[in-house]
């Protein structure tokens, strides 16, 4: 280790902006050479692979970690005023002692609900009575009436004292009675489940360790489904059953998935009659189940195939199912009969369409609410018992809509949740059959005036003709004229859909005059199955471009500086600001990237590492040839290079199950060796946290904060 991890010497004077004639030097760490084999013979070196330590323990590598941190606390001192300042600002926007929509399940309104100056969530209920509403519910909580409530959990009590904690799913029984919930203390997603009788109190001795946060009560009221993980790969591999009173060492194997590059999950179905045990591919699904009443033998619904992927909910006897089947890519629904184990017995019901992608679905006893996707936008399809469709209504170009809690089936009331870049979370009952609509809640933000608010819905060429959409929001008032500084988000992986949702965080960015966009980028599902498609596996360099040519037709457009672009992402979305930084990093003055997955093709290689072999049909399997050089041609480690790069702030967490703390600590290595630019190089590491960041409502903002004021000072924002 070089002296330079010394780095708790007194802060220099620095004024803003940061620049790196200010700047102290940044850590440095030992090069060791290191070998990356793959089966067919290739071979790459990797002088920072040491850094991995899976224990968390090498006192070199934590050495090297915490020296970045100080570094950050050095490099960022100046700007330690501005982000008390941000931090004020966001957390002032939130009613602190506000709670969620109730909804009622089995003679309850369950709701969550803070408390001022709380950083956890409080989970209780209250009992159903003649004329109780959601909305006189709601407003009781609101108005600190406690009577009637039952507290089922305050996780500010069971988190004190700990710098990591969460409760990551909660079961009440079928019959109201216990309650079993799975709680993570490290922030590794390996998680305990703990039970509780909530007639008496009592706290059962009963514990089970390293599970996956999903739990489901046979009709029996004593028997809990789980999934237990593997401890290595932390990959969901069995289901097993605990009868409450006995020993866990006890718990029965129920079913057992060999096939590793499946995840798997437990659910009931929509009438509670059936537990069913669902495990999903990239490319393929399959659902077995079980009577609820008597959860002895799972029977399979279809068994799996290879691209044909589907899931089912039950309800009035027969089975619906949503499938890509039969070269449906944007998804069908179809019916099969109770006792059906084949798609032989399935029949068509709602035609599959190339311009519509069905998302999800929810029955009910008179109609049925399809989650679909159409140019871009979510919008919910209504089919009635007679077959007639409408569409719910939306009232702005672009938004984000979608079904919300729904758990009784027997009622003409819908419930779903409403958003835009300008518009906070709104949750909305429609009633099917009057057409009447009323607005149950929503999010409160202080102080903050959606009228002043401006957002639209753009169409960016990429540079093979296809079009982006971006979705895009400003304040009043603003001029496009190429002048002002924006930040441009994206993630593109998976299918996941990055939907134009209100964020009471970036208002900070807008009133200092800043733009903010989403772009809609191929690896997304915004576009439909198509869209997914065109963005993985060997036309993953789609996403990475998309990004490029959105940025270029924001400037060309106005609507930004050609000089004061930002870029963020997370995760997957770290992977593209890696591979933007290095195919144009002329085009952004400052990248911000979160938890990145960086090291594609040493990571890919390595199927110990949580959720590699998952993954295989999103990136590809290196051990074969073709698909490793493709990878290894977009790998962010890899393709490094002596060129100027823009300013960078990294972040990771060091207990992080789904990107590794050593990615983006290798990443940062190498970048600050080959980095011929002068802009700073920031890497933050949170130690006592996983892949979302630090536990609780508040200590997120502090983070956001830091990463905020690194912007706005990029940028020059609000000193021009």
């Amino acid at each position: 280790m070089k002296p330079t991890l010394l780095l708790l010497a007194a802060v220099s004077m620095m004024t803003t902006n940061l620049s790196a004639a200010e700047l102290p030097a940044p850590p440095d760490v030992e090069k060791k050479p290191h070998t990356v084999k793959a089966p067919f013979g290739a071979e790459r070196q990797d002088e920072y692979y040491w850094l991995r330590d899976d224990a968390r323990k090498n006192e070199a590598m934590l050495g090297y970690l915490k020296a970045e941190n100080a570094y950050v606390d050095q490099v960022m001192a100046p700007l330690k005023p501005l982000q008390d300042k941000l931090y004020n600002e966001i957390v002032a926007r939130i009613k602190q002692d506000d709670s969620s929509v109730p909804f009622r399940e089995r003679g309850y309104w369950y709701y969550t609900r803070f408390e001022t100056g709380q950083d956890y969530p409080i989970h209780a209920r209250r009992k159903d009575a003649d004329g109780t509403t959601p909305l006189s519910v709601l407003a009781a909580t609101q108005q600190t009436d406690k009577t009637g409530e039952q507290v089922l959990l305050d996780v500010n009590a069971m988190a004190k004292g700990k710098d990591y904690f969460s409760v990551g799913d909660y079961e009440v029984s079928q019959d109201n009675k216990l309650l079993a919930w799975a709680e993570d203390a490290v922030g590794r997603r390996q998680y305990n489940i703990r039970f509780k009788n909530l007639e008496t109190g009592e706290l059962y001795p009963d514990e089970i360790k390293g599970i996956s946060p999903n739990l489901v009560w046979a009709d029996d009221n004593k028997t809990l489904f789980y999934v237990e993980n593997d401890p290595e790969t932390l990959l969901t591999v069995r289901v097993k059953k605990h009868v409450l009173g006995t020993p866990a060492s006890e718990d029965k194997l129920v079913y057992e998935e060999k096939d590793d590059s499946f995840y798997m999950g437990i659910s009931r179905t929509r009438d509670d009659k059936y537990i069913c045990i669902g495990v999903s591919s990239t490319v393929s699904s399959e659902l077995r189940c079980a009577p609820a009443a008597d959860p002895d033998k799972f029977t399979v619904l279809a068994p799996r195939e290879r691209d044909v992927e589907y899931d089912a909910e039950h309800l009035g006897g027969r089975w619906v199912i949503r499938t890509n089947a039969d070269g449906a890519k944007n998804f069908k629904l179809v019916t099969a009969p109770d006792g059906s184990t084949s798609r032989k017995d399935w029949k068509d019901w709602i035609a599959h369409r190339d311009d519509v992608f069905i998302e999800g679905f929810d029955l009910f006893d008179g109609f049925t609410a399809i989650a679909e996707r159409s140019d871009a936008l979510e919008r919910i399809r209504l089919i009635a018992a007679d077959g007639k469709e409408s569409h719910v209504a939306a009232d702005e170009p672009a938004y984000s809509m979608s079904l919300d809690i729904n758990p009784e089936y027997d009622t003409p009331w819908l419930r779903y949740s409403y958003t835009s870049m300008t518009t906070p979370a709104t949750t909305y009952e429609l009633n099917t059959q009057t057409g009447e609509r009323r607005q149950l809640k929503q999010q409160p933000v202080l102080g903050y005036d959606p009228s002043q608010y401006v957002t639209e819905r753009l169409w960016a060429t990429a540079r093979d003709g296809t079009k982006i959409p971006v979705s895009i929001v400003y304040k009043k008032g603003f001029e496009k004229n190429g002048k002002a500084a924006l930040l441009q988000y994206a993630y593109g992986s998976y299918g996941a859909s990055m939907d134009p949702s209100f964020s009471l965080t970036t208002v900070s960015l807008l009133d200092r005059g800043m733009v903010y966009a989403i772009a809609h980028i191929r690896g997304g599902q915004e576009m439909g199955r198509k869209w997914y498609d065109e963005g993985k596996l060997f036309k993953k360099k789609n996403t990475f471009t998309d990004f490029i040519d959105v940025t270029d037709y924001l400037v060309k457009e106005g609507y930004a500086a050609k000089d004061r672009v930002a870029a963020y992402g997370g995760s997957a979305g770290g992977l593209l600001m890696g591979a933007v930084a290095n195919m144009a990093p002329e085009k952004y003055h400052v990248i911000l990237s979160q938890v990145p997955f960086v090291d594609v093709v040493t990571t890919m290689l390595d199927p110990s590492i949580p959720l590699t072999t998952n993954e295989y049909d999103e990136w590809g399997n290196p051990e074969k040839k073709d698909y490793y050089e493709y990878m290894l041609s977009y790998s962010p480690y890899d393709n490094l290079k002596k060129q100027a790069y823009p300013a960078m702030f990294v972040g990771t967490g060091l207990w992080d199950s789904q990107v590794q703390y050593w990615e983006p600590a290798k990443y940062v290595a190498r970048l600050r060796d080959l980095d011929t630019g002068k802009q700073p190089i920031l890497f933050r590491t949170n130690m006592d946290a996983g892949h979302g960041g630090k536990s609780g409502r508040f200590r997120k903002y502090r983070e956001l904060s830091e990463m905020y004021a690194f912007l706005l000072d990029q940028l020059n924002v609000g000193k021009q």
